[in-house]
């Protein structure tokens, strides 16, 4: 059986305290500086370092193939050749258009666009499109975020007497595509400094080789260029840390009129916007476009320079990303009902006929995430199906689909993410094989969910002016994460539910201090927490104001039961006993004496209900009950044996477990478990 423990573990940093010191000496307030010192920061340098924006731009022409492409594009221009942007549905592939084309309107270029239809087409550079694009007379393709892969297609555009110049960010493969250029940072025969460009990144800078002035295009394009990397969670270190800082400069002062009117419906005010504002609120809004089939009003809101217009454009993105909300819900109720009960998935694998192509990916995303485990959701037509799937706790997707080539049409991805082609009639057979890799993967390597924190904080630290001041780090996101604190031993004071009870507001108490909660997503059930218990919190920080009124927020990530004693995650030799591979050493580790077994009967047998809980968060309450160690792997051991003769009743289901105590249970015989005689002949093996 996999138990696959959302945030099992918590890694929290460790700071020493002499470099603190030397921070808050420097300048950065003690909090900031804590975050910092967490990070493996000693010293104002370090910090300058690891927070600056470059000192530079790199030249546009360290990246191979810059200069044909230039020289081209310069000879189109003079001509009058009408050029067309092909870009991709995203976010970084629309601002990445976007950019470019009203960068080569501007140059007085005779420019169209073309982005695929997501569902239509799909992604990248296909030869429908381009022999429709032959037929407008276009002699020239720039291709933006996408087109790496596009050997065939750059034959065909060659057979059209259409010249092809590749802009692209994905990873390169071993052959390019056969075009007059192909700007890639990631080529390995290139000099480029920074390999972690976002497409519009890489737009920008072909744009900026055209134009000569880095600093005037950035002035002109920041918001776009902010827009693609925060949406794409690229590195937000050096160029890109510059990219996003001076985009959300531009946003708040001066932006362009499709940018203004997407802020002004989201309720996105200049003075809060940040990096994860374009990532939660801008972003999901602009990717509605491509999801549900209407790509041409992200394009437009980009493109006009019509103050009205824009906002009706905005309103109508809002709308459609209401509606995609609406088709996720459904598509999430049909998908819950479809799993089992009774039964923890190794992974999930459904399809249907009604589901939406575009939206699929977002749900597998969130039921891997809930239910533990890859989820890959089809959307059949006929006798083919096309396919989103995402990763868990470090489960390879792509390697995976490469293993089952044979079963599948199509596939590409990476690692976490991935999608593919499928008949019908291997839908079965792919569901027993992706089960079974993933049963394997799980029994020998574990999840990795871990929750990795910055540093531990006392409750005196969480004041107003320490909170405002980790403004410091920002722009954050990949690279610079929004700093995650977790406080211990807070007493449960209140639980409220909010948003028709899909959240928690939690009020929370350490000794004289007293603060506000909000868990997003998270129900006491979920959560396993009731008033009055003392718990650990996960947290960001921020300051909420209500009514005039300013105080500290805690924006929880995760909860557990606070405990003193130690309380192991690890469940390697677990899984092992589970999987028939126990060693002898192993087998010592898990051996149960009677006074453990007491412990946690005693426990058990004193709940007044059913019990259900992640295993973890049982483990954790049962120590904090003794206040004496326990390991997850043998109280899951105990469990079983306890099962075995008839003392409770126990489910698993999904991440949680269920027990019931059997109240008329009289004596047992621990000695007649099936799982204690495993465990005892595995000892002596």
């Amino acid at each position: 059986m996999c138990y696959a423990l959302k945030y099992g573990i918590w890694n929290v940093g460790k700071i020493e305290a002499e470099n603190v010191n030397t921070l808050v000496g420097a300048g950065y307030p003690p909090l900031t500086a804590m975050v910092l010192a967490s990070r493996g920061i000693a010293d104002e340098r370090q910090a300058k370092s690891y927070l600056g924006c470059g000192d530079y731009l790199p030249d546009p022409f360290l990246m191979t193939d810059m200069v044909p492409a230039v020289e081209r594009i310069r000879i189109a221009l003079e001509s009058g050749e009408k050029i067309a942007v092909f870009g991709d549905y995203d976010v970084d592939g629309i601002t990445a258009t976007c950019l470019l084309t009203d960068f080569l309107r501007e140059m007085g270029a005779d420019c169209v666009t073309y982005i695929p239809g997501r569902l239509e087409e799909g992604y990248g550079l296909n030869t429908l499109a381009i022999a429709q694009l032959c037929e407008q007379n276009v002699k020239l393709i720039i291709t933006v975020d996408c087109g790496i892969t596009a050997l065939e297609e750059a034959c065909f555009c060659r057979e059209k007497g259409i010249d092809l110049i590749v802009t692209d960010h994905h990873e390169c493969k071993e052959i390019l595509p056969d075009a007059v250029a192909v700007i890639n940072p990631h080529r390995i025969d290139g000099g480029y400094p920074h390999k972690n460009l976002s497409g519009v990144g890489v737009a920008f800078k072909l744009a900026a080789a055209i134009g000569g002035n880095q600093q005037q295009i950035l002035e002109k394009y920041g918001d776009l260029v902010c827009l693609g990397t925060v949406a794409d969670v690229m590195l937000l270190q050096g160029e890109n840390r510059r990219f996003v800082k001076e985009g959300l400069s531009q946003m708040q002062t001066s932006p362009r009129a499709g940018v203004a009117a997407l802020m002004k419906v989201c309720g996105c005010g200049a003075s809060e916007l940040s990096a994860s504002s374009v990532g939660y609120v801008l972003a999901p809004r602009i990717n509605a476009a491509g999801r549900m089939g209407q790509i041409h009003l992200a394009l437009e809101l980009f493109l006009t320079s019509d103050i009205a217009y824009a906002e009706s454009v905005a309103q109508s993105l809002c709308e459609l990303n209401r509606q995609r909300q609406q088709v996720e819900t459904a598509i999430y109720d049909q998908v819950i009902k479809m799993l089992p009960a009774d039964k923890t998935p190794e992974a999930i694998v459904l399809a249907d006929e009604s589901w939406h192509q575009g939206v699929v990916g977002i749900v597998a995303s969130r039921i891997a995430e809930e239910y533990s485990c890859p989820t890959v959701l089809i959307c059949l037509d006929g006798d083919h199906g096309k396919a989103s799937s995402r990763s868990y706790g470090g489960f390879n997707l792509f390697s995976a689909l490469k293993e089952n080539a044979h079963l599948l049409e199509s596939y590409g991805g990476h690692e976490l993410a991935a999608g593919f082609t499928i008949r019908r009639e291997n839908v079965g057979l792919f569901r027993q094989e992706l089960c079974r890799m993933a049963e394997s993967y799980y029994a020998s390597a574990g999840a990795a969910t871990a929750l990795n924190g910055d540093c531990a904080v006392p409750p005196q630290m969480l004041t107003l002016s320490n909170i405002e001041a980790l403004k410091m780090l920002e722009p954050c996101g990949a690279g610079c994460p929004r700093p995650l604190f977790v406080m211990e031993h807070l007493t449960v004071e209140r639980i409220g539910q909010v948003g028709s009870g899909r959240h928690m507001r939690l009020r929370l108490r350490n000794g004289g201090h007293s603060f506000q909660a909000i868990y997003f997503s998270a129900t006491p059930e979920t959560a396993c927490i009731c008033q009055g218990d003392l718990v650990d919190v996960a947290f960001s920080a921020q300051v909420n104001e209500y009514r005039g009124e300013r105080s500290v927020q805690m924006n929880v990530v995760d909860i557990r039961p606070s405990c003193k004693a130690d309380c192991s995650a690890e469940i390697a030799n677990y899984r092992a006993f589970c999987c028939g591979n126990l060693t002898a050493s192993g087998a010592d580790s898990l051996e149960l004496d009677r006074e453990t077994q007491g412990m946690i009967w005693r426990y058990l047998a004193g709940q007044r209900k059913i019990i259900r809980e992640t295993p973890m968060s049982l483990c954790r309450k049962i120590v904090r009950w003794t206040d004496k160690p326990l390991s997850l792997e043998k109280l899951l051991i105990c469990l079983d044996i306890f099962r075995d003769v008839g003392l409770l009743e126990l489910q698993r289901q999904h991440k949680y477990i269920s027990i019931r105590v059997n109240a008329n249970a009289g004596k047992t015989d621990l000695n007649l478990s099936p799982t204690l005689q495993r465990l005892l002949q595995a000892k002596e093996s």
